[in-house]
């Protein structure tokens, strides 16, 4: 064995012994399942830095412990090839976007496996690769016989400089991100997928996952259910009516006027009759011009025109009431069309304010009317100056008009969701043709599943210039139609490239299948997801789309199961210098260069080191310096020959108390992917081996190493199986070897570790009572802080507290 650490030599043996062995490969039909799974990376940029890896490292130390706890475990890995993201770096380097792509994906999948990860790469899918599109467009027509794909005109942001649509999360401050054009609205056909049929169970089914509460918080707001009414105004003289959604049906005596989305089909109908219709039409056309996200910002100054000519009538009152449009109202969100009541209502308040509209308030706290209000009141209260309803609990009111309103034709009760129908449309070229045809005689023909796939025909200008780059293709678009033989044409958009992503966890148990998407036995055998870790940003898109595709998969009778991650865990992310990891910002931290300096072992237990695993945290050059020392002095103690001292069976008592209540503490620290605590229980357990060495017997010592050395495996496998095999392991790895079990009577304790962290680094640890409340391990750890670091308490945003069994934990959040 080498006399020093050596990881330039010890890593790279250990990765070739592993891939000849097959160590990693999943069987297809296990006996005890575990599916852990990481989002795969998109392949834009060439390469990864160190955050990336931050996640892939920690779902393999989980992998690597459930298959030593005896599980069969699936850990897959592949790419998310298409898309913007990927056509817009080719376009940057002026290279096509398959020869970019491919390049990036060899680079990408290089640094991947210089990280030791037990990924079974037999089962990688590429998402641009006809293999794997072929079944996305599967998926899109079984959407379409379902009546749940559907095309629509359809308002979307427009870059004319780009000549493309952009997702509303491209659109900056009304600006194309790309080049800083301004972005416009344009109508166009586009595909939708019918999620809004699928909302209430999206709701619904959050209580059943293990799930972070802020991402199911962010896609129960994301999905927006409201519980209120309809309401119907008619306007004067003219037969139309105005629909409006309310949450709030009681303070319908105070709506003083209504406003409709500049969108409005209304407002077109209504031309003729509208006194000042240049002056509207071109503020139509500025609100054209904002995004939506910009439109409906809370601290942006609100807009609008009034339309002169109509007024609408309260229906409770017989009140005539101006109509206005305004941008702060969307045409997709409820109606496209509001009752402003802005003695109630903060947003219509500052409208009625700037346009000096009618301000009536219908509800007091007390149940008596005010001589003026200074702002809107929001809270729920009395009804004053609404008729019969006056003096009526407002709670109460809101059903009681309702009801009233429903007899004379007015008012049906309503939910209504936030969410809309997802847009998979995109006029770009990188992307999964969309499988339909379209025939004068026939109309909209879904492609048969046996002409599968569409190819995305090669294109040398796949630049977008105004329309669809496929549309240029003729011998693409010219085909025939599969119902009457006549002449036909293609679809000429792509898909979205999160229908790609949707559904690829279901693609790996069986990802060289050419016949069908996956195999049911397969899938039955390996999922659902036993756990998925990522980013949080992907909250609102791809984990809703995804948990989609999966219900209407299991409705369809190809699922035994309507969710499909069982556990989420969202990583944080890395900052350097102050700022998150960015190329463009210049502090990016490259793996290769770390590992060349101290080994893959040190890049992986510093990146579970740094912090909590699901807080962002700065990355340090100090900090993975002090755990190549760790591993330095570890590989010392496993290596150097034993001499025994003077033994000390307290000390030896001592040892195995300490060496069961680490078992405990790595266990509960895996399973609740607390890593950055698990490796400072390592450095701790260190200094007290170092401690009693020469003191216990070497029996006793050597029992001691291997379980240490077992509890280490998953985090530096390298290293650990270095030692293990070099010192004569039994096994063909270590990772072949059992988790260690701890003994409960052993870990009984009277004191425990209060370990004390600053956003999440550790700062120092302190023995406390096992009974130690929250309120008294504050005030033991400000005091400690005090006496070792500068520490202010006025710093302080929170303080978080965790109760264990062997050890409690507290993390001061503070500001600097």
């Amino acid at each position: 064995m080498e006399k020093r650490y050596n990881p330039a030599k010890i890593e790279p043996k250990w990765q070739v012994f592993w891939e000849k062995e097959g160590l990693h490969k999943a069987p297809d039909f296990p006996q005890k399942k575990f599916y852990c799974l990481d989002m795969f990376p998109y392949p834009s940029g060439d390469g990864l830095h160190v955050g990336h890896l931050r996640g892939y490292t920690l779902s393999d130390v989980y992998a690597r412990y459930k298959k030593m706890q005896g599980y069969d475990v699936l850990h897959p890995m592949g790419f998310d090839a298409f898309g913007l993201p990927a056509e817009n770096a080719a376009i940057k380097k002026g290279i096509h976007p398959a020869i970019n792509t491919e390049k990036n994906i060899a680079n990408i999948k290089r640094q991947i496996k210089m990280l030791g990860a037990i990924y079974d790469w037999n089962r990688e899918v590429i998402t641009s690769q006809p293999d794997y599109y072929k079944w996305t467009q599967w998926i899109f027509l079984q959407l379409f016989k379902k009546g749940l794909a559907y095309k629509k005109k359809s308002l979307v942001n427009w870059c004319p400089k780009c000549k493309t649509v952009l997702a509303n999360e491209q659109v900056v401050s009304s600006l194309c991100e790309r080049c800083d054009s301004e972005v416009e609205k344009k109508e166009l056909e586009q595909w939708f997928f019918k999620i809004t049929d699928y909302a209430q169970r999206l709701l619904d089914d959050l209580e059943k996952i293990d799930w972070p509460e802020r991402v199911k918080v962010l896609q129960r707001n994301w999905i927006g259910r409201s519980e209120g009414a309809l309401l119907k105004f008619s306007l004067k003289n003219l037969p139309f009516k105005v629909e409006v959604f309310t949450t709030r049906p009681d303070t319908v005596f105070g709506a003083t006027y209504l406003v409709l989305a500049p969108e409005h089909e209304l407002v077109v109908q209504l031309k003729e009759h509208i006194k000042n219709w240049p002056d509207v039409e071109k503020y139509i056309k500025r609100s054209q011009r904002i995004s939506e996200i910009e439109r409906t910002k809370e601290e942006r100054e609100k807009t609008g025109i009034i339309l002169e000519g109509i007024l609408a009538i309260n229906p409770v009152n017989g009140q005539e009431i101006p109509v206005f449009i305004a941008d702060y109202v969307l045409k997709d969100y409820g109606t496209g069309a509001i009752m402003a009541v802005p003695a109630h209502d903060e947003r219509d308040f500052d409208f009625a304010a700037k346009f000096g509209l009618k301000i009536i308030e219908v509800i007091s706290k007390n149940g008596k009317s005010s001589s003026s209000l200074k702002k809107a009141y929001t809270q729920p209260g009395i009804l004053v100056n609404s008729g019969q309803f006056s003096g009526m609990n407002s709670e109460l009111a809101k059903k009681t008009i309702v009801d009233w309103g429903k007899k004379q034709g007015w008012a049906e009760e309503k939910t209504w969701y936030r969410l809309r129908d997802w847009l998979i449309s995109r006029q770009r070229y990188w992307g999964a043709p969309i499988p339909i045809i379209y025939c004068e005689k026939c109309g909209i023909v879904p492609v048969p599943e046996n002409e599968l796939p569409v190819l995305l025909p090669p294109l040398k200008d796949f630049t977008p210039k105004g329309k669809p780059p496929l549309a240029t293709v003729e011998e693409f678009v010219n085909t025939v139609c599969p119902q009457c033989g006549g002449k036909a044409q293609r679809e000429v958009d792509t898909m979205d490239t999160f229908v790609c992503s949707s559904w690829y966890y279901l693609r790996y148990p069986d990802s060289k299948n050419d016949e069908e998407p996956f195999s049911q036995e397969k899938i039955k055998a390996w999922l659902p997801v036993d756990l998925y870790v990522g980013g949080i940003e992907h909250a609102t898109m791809h984990l809703l789309y995804a948990r989609f595709i999966t219900k209407v998969l299991y409705d369809l009778g190809w699922l035994h199961f309507d969710e499909p991650f069982t556990r989420l865990y969202n990583i944080g992310m890395i900052y350097y210098k102050g700022s998150k990891m960015s190329k463009s910002r210049g502090n990016v931290v490259n793996p290769d260069d770390m590992v060349a300096m101290y080994g893959i072992d040190t890049v992986r237990l510093y990146e579970l080191f740094m912090g909590p695993p699901n807080q962002d945290c700065e990355w340090s050059d100090k900090g993975i310096a002090g755990c190549f020392r760790f591993l330095k002095r570890a590989y010392n103690l496993f290596t150097e020959t034993y001499k025994e001292e003077n033994q000390d069976k307290e000390l030896e008592q001592e040892l195995e108390r300490k060496t069961h209540i680490l078992i405990k503490e790595i266990t509960d620290d895996i399973e609740n992917l607390n890593l950055n605590t698990a490796v400072s229980s390592f450095m701790e357990f260190l200094n007290f081996l170092n401690k009693v060495k020469g003191k216990v017997n070497k029996k006793i010592w050597d029992e001691t190493l291997i379980i240490f050395l077992r509890l280490l495996a998953p985090f530096v496998p390298h290293f650990a199986e270095e030692i293990y095999r070099e010192s004569g392991g039994k096994r063909i790895s270590i990772f072949k070897e059992t988790w260690p079990q701890y003994s409960e009577d052993l870990i009984k304790m009277d004191f425990v570790p209060l370990l004390i962290q600053v956003n999440g680094k550790m700062k120092g640890k302190i023995d406390v009572r096992v009974d130690l409340k929250e309120k008294e391990a504050q005030t033991l750890a400000l005091n400690y802080l005090k006496e070792k670091i500068s520490f202010a308490d006025e710093n302080i945003k929170k303080a978080i507290f965790k109760a264990e069994k062997t050890k409690k934990i507290i993390n001061f959040v503070i500001s600097f």
